[in-house]
Order: C-alpha cells, then sequence, then structure tokens
C-alpha cells in the first residue's frame, strides 16, 4: 500500500532552481510573475493570519532586502499590504543592501522603483549604515529577505550584519519570506540565521525550513501556495510533510467484523532494572495504535512487577517463552525500550532478525539499535534513533545528523535496507525505496523520558494491524502514521493536561486512533 501525497511538497535548493527553469521554459511562468505572485500571496496570508498587525494605523514596517529573488517577493509583499490599505507608504521603509542601477531591469528594481514613486523611504546599508539601522530599530514589523535558500556558505558581509541587528531587536515581529536568512541545505549549527516571528514558506516549501537545527529559526511557517501547478511542483519534490490529518489516511481501518488475531498481534521485548516503565508505556503504545493482541516478554525479575495491572497486555516470563510459542505467532515484534546492551539480549536479537527474514516487521528501538549495528536486515525493520543514537549508528556526529536529515537518512536507509525514524522537534521519516517524509513536531510535550517507547510502540501496532492485511506491509507509511500519531496525541494531551505521562499520551493516541480506524468497512479504499 504507497501511500498517496496529501502534505506539503518539500524541496532542496537545487530541486526549486530546476522547477523554476521549467516554470520558465515549459509554463510561461517567468521571473517577473512568479515574484509579483509570490509577494502578493504573502501579503494576503499573512494580514489574513495576523489581522491584530495592522490595527494600528501608524503601524511602521521596513523590509530588510538583499539582491536576489527574496528580497524582490520582500518588497512586492510591501507593495501589497500598502496598496490594500494596511500600510500606509509614509510608515514603511525599504533598508537594502545594494541600490539597483536606474537601468537595471530585474524584479527586484521594478518592486524598488514602484515603492520609492509611491513614497516609501529607501535606505542603503552599504553607505548609510546608521539610518538604516534607527528604521529597522523603529519598525513594528520587519519583513526578511536579505537571503534566500541558494546560500551555500554562512551569512557574512552586510547580510550579516544586518541580520545580527534585526536578531537584537525584541519588539519588532518578524516575518521572514520563503526563508528566514541564513536557513539553507548545508546550515550547521553555528552559522548565523535570523529568528523569525514567522515564515511565509512560498510554494514549493523548503525542506531545510524542516531540518531540525534551523527549525526554531522559522517559527510560525505560513504556507503560501497558488503560485506553481501542483504537477510542476510533484515532478520535482522527493520529500513530503505530513500531519495527522493527512498520515490516518493511508492506514487501513478495522473492520466491523475484526477480532483480536486479524487486527494483529505484536510481541514486544523490553524494560530491565530501572526501566520497567519503558516496557509499559511501549506495550500500551501498541494497543493505542489498533493492535489486537499485545504479548509483553519481560526479564524474569520485572514479569511480576509488569504483571501487575497488566489489563489486556499478556505478560510472560522472557527468560522461558519464545516467540511463536503456540498462543500466537506476533505479525509484528518491538524490542529495545529499556532493554539494555548487555550481549545476553543477542539470542534474542538473532531470533527475531531471522523472523524478519522471512517478512515479519520488526521495530528496533533505543538499545536493540545499539546491537543490531552490525546485523544485516531484510527490508522488514523500522529503526527510531534519535540524534546520539543515529549518530552512533551511522558513524557521524550529532550535529551531522540534525543539519542534514534527508541526506543522511536517504543513504542510510538504502544500506541498512531499514525504514527510520529520526526522533527529534521534528521527525525525519525515510524508506529503502527513496521516499523521505517530515513531521513537524515542535511539541514540548513529548520532550520527555517515554515518548520514544511511545512511538516505538505505536510503529509496532500500527506495523502488525497493516500485516495483517497485506504480507510485508508498507513499514514506511506505518512510521509515518506512528510520527502524526504520536505529535497530534502530544498536542491533545498537552492542551488537556499539559505536562503530563507519556501513558497519557498513549490515551489521547488511543482516542485520536480510535476516531480515524475504527468503524470501517470491509472493502474501503484508503490513500
Amino acid at each position: 500500500m504507497k501511500p498517496v501525497p496529501r502534505g506539503e511538497i518539500l524541496v532542496s535548493a537545487e530541486q526549486a532552481k530546476a522547477l523554476d527553469r521549467e516554470a520558465s521554459s515549459s509554463w510561461g511562468l517567468d521571473p517577473f510573475a512568479l515574484v509579483e505572485a509570490a509577494g502578493r500571496a504573502c501579503a494576503g496570508v499573512f494580514a489574513g493570519t495576523y489581522p491584530g498587525l495592522f490595527l494600528n494605523p501608524g503601524l511602521r514596517i521596513a523590509v530588510a532586502a538583499g539582491s536576489g529573488n527574496n528580497g524582490a517577493d520582500a518588497m512586492v509583499m510591501l507593495r501589497a499590504l500598502i496598496l490594500n490599505g494596511h500600510a500606509a507608504a509614509e510608515n514603511c521603509s525599504l533598508v537594502i543592501s545594494r541600490v539597483p542601477g536606474e537601468t537595471e531591469h530585474t524584479p527586484g528594481s521594478e518592486a524598488f522603483r514602484a515603492l520609492r514613486a509611491m513614497g516609501a523611504a529607501w535606505l542603503p546599508w552599504d553607505t548609510r549604515r546608521e539610518d538604516s539601522g534607527k528604521a529597522l530599530e523603529s519598525a513594528d514589523l520587519i519583513i526578511d529577505g536579505i537571503a534566500g535558500t541558494g546560500l551555500r556558505d554562512r551569512l557574512r558581509g552586510d547580510p550579516l550584519e544586518m541580520a545580527g541587528l534585526i536578531n537584537s531587536l525584541e519588539n519588532s515581529f518578524v516575518v521572514s519570506v520563503d526563508v528566514p536568512s541564513g536557513c539553507g541545505d548545508t546550515r550547521e549549527a553555528d552559522w548565523p540565521v535570523i529568528y523569525a516571528s514567522a515564515t511565509l514558506a512560498v510554494e514549493p516549501v523548503k525542506s531545510c525550513l524542516y531540518h531540525p537545527v534551523s527549525r526554531t529559526a522559522a517559527g510560525h511557517i505560513l504556507p503560501v501556495t497558488g503560485i506553481f501547478p501542483k504537477e510542476l511542483q510533484e515532478s520535482h519534490g522527493s520529500t513530503y510533510l505530513w500531519d495527522w490529518d493527512a498520515a490516518q489516511k493511508i492506514i487501513p481501518p478495522v473492520n466491523p467484523d475484526d477480532y483480536k488475531y486479524t487486527r494483529g498481534t505484536v510481541e514486544i521485548r523490553a524494560g530491565s532494572q530501572g526501566s520497567a516503565g519503558a516496557a509499559r508505556i511501549a506495550a500500551r503504545g501498541a494497543q493505542a495504535a489498533g493492535a489486537g493482541l499485545v504479548r509483553l516478554l519481560a526479564d524474569r525479575d520485572l514479569y511480576p512487577i509488569l504483571a501487575s495491572g497488566s489489563g489486556g497486555v499478556m505478560v510472560d516470563d522472557g527468560d522461558t517463552a519464545l516467540s511463536g510459542d503456540g498462543r500466537f505467532t506476533p505479525d509484528a515484534m518491538l524490542l529495545g525500550p529499556g532493554w539494555g546492551t548487555d550481549d545476553s539480549r543477542l539470542p534474542v536479537l538473532r531470533r527475531a532478525l531471522d523472523a524478519e527474514s522471512r517478512g515479519t516487521a520488526l521495530v528496533l528501538d533505543a538499545d536493540a539499535i545499539t546491537l543490531s549495528r552490525d546485523f544485516e536486515f531484510h527490508g522488514s525493520v523500522i529503526l527510531t534513533p534519535h540524534a546520539g543514537e543515529l549518530a552512533r549508528y551511522a558513524g557521524i556526529s550529532k550535529e551531522e545528523a540534525l543539519a542534514s536529515p534527508g541526506t543522511i537518512l536517504a543513504r542510510l536507509s538504502r544500506e541498512k535496507k531499514a525504514v527510520i525514524i529520526f526522533k527529534s522537534h521534528v521527525t525525519w521519516i525515510s524508506s529503502p525505496d527513496g521516499r523521505l517524509a517530515a513531521v513537524d513536531g515542535m511539541t514540548p510535550a513529548l520532550a520527555a523520558g517515554g515518548s520514544g517507547d511511545l512511538l516505538a510502540g505505536l510503529c509496532a501496532g500500527i506495523a502488525g494491524r497493516t500485516a495483517k492485511r497485506q504480507p510485508r506491509g508498507d513499514l514506511f507509511s506505518a512510521a509515518v502514521a506512528a510520527a502524526a500519531l504520536l505529535t497530534a496525541a502530544g498536542k491533545a494531551a498537552a492542551a488537556d493536561s499539559g505536562f503530563c505521562d507519556p501513558l497519557t499520551i498513549a490515551e489521547a493516541a488511543a482516542k485520536l486512533a480510535g476516531a480515524a480506524w475504527m468503524g470501517g468497512v470491509r472493502g474501503q479504499r484508503h490513500g
């Protein structure tokens, strides 16, 4: 079951350039038309999202513009705000890195001349730094169009000075056009960037906005659509941004005549001394995702602890029980939450990998990821590392993982024949076949011990359910749905309970999953 993209298409800087070229050569969309459309659309989206900003008749707006198309977009946006009555030209300023020549004919030069004719003040940063700085300091709203995604290095010179001043201002609302200046595909953690209150993400949305290293700089990301034909975007995009509304549609519902075995069975090996809670949370996650039967095989010393109050989870002595021992053969297996990395775990891991080689879905989390580093997979594994685990597993630094997740994950998934869920404040998912996805997290409720165990359980539960419908089911879809479900559940639980236990988030996940997947009709088509 291949998921049909329903979220936003994400592109790299190179993909965006190729799309621009094709838009001009094959679709008749020249740069002037695209800048005009983007700037006007930015103005409409921003004014519609933040109407309260424009209640002040004396609103002072400053545009910080570089010489590229981002600067042109920002100036067209300001012109549209003035023409639509949201701002008065005499209260607006242009702080530009370079004044266009009078014979220059570019989208930026034309936008500059229009604003100058309308009466907006214009100040070149290179020759009038003091006046330019005062214009930025006195602005209520700053529109950032200094640099775009074509930036291959850190900000330097005038753009760096402009960005530094803008970041020092505490009372201005800063909105970036397309990306915050300094944000790009190759940005590293210590490279300067503008920290925006909001970013107007002009379609196709740039994937670097969702790199964990840069996500917080973008603030509230506002999609700006209607610029390019969808067919053109899909021909150049390779990554999709998913949310729960879209992801729930790629997983089939439970049929009214299902019973526990047809809803999928999950076997979990988790927990150790001091980490018994990880096992309980993971098991509840599998239940919350709709698994029909969850079996938790615990260490003998943990068995009485976990068996007490286990509800519908079958808890057994993991020291003597074997997988597929006659009670049921699991449709999905989960190893690792709170498990430890002792070599005594290796025989269990080998048996699980043998089952994986025959098509059983296998989720490896936490300590099991570390233990499995030198083993071979056969296309039925989901790995769920956080930044530290991914760095150790791939032999890279945490900083590299956070800066370029798509590139790293695509290579690693292909080499290891595994779906990978990279857990961070933005979750990235990769598949051996080259598919990439991102789920925008930014959910503080999930920044707590146990949320990763819950995600692993959700993955196993969804993988087990879908395996009943399709042997060797699409684990990428299961991973995308699990990540989106966790994010939505974290937000729902935080709204209801504030800071809360992961088991509370599991209950929120169960409600969301039940609303989406219970009560289906056999034969119903999905995604």
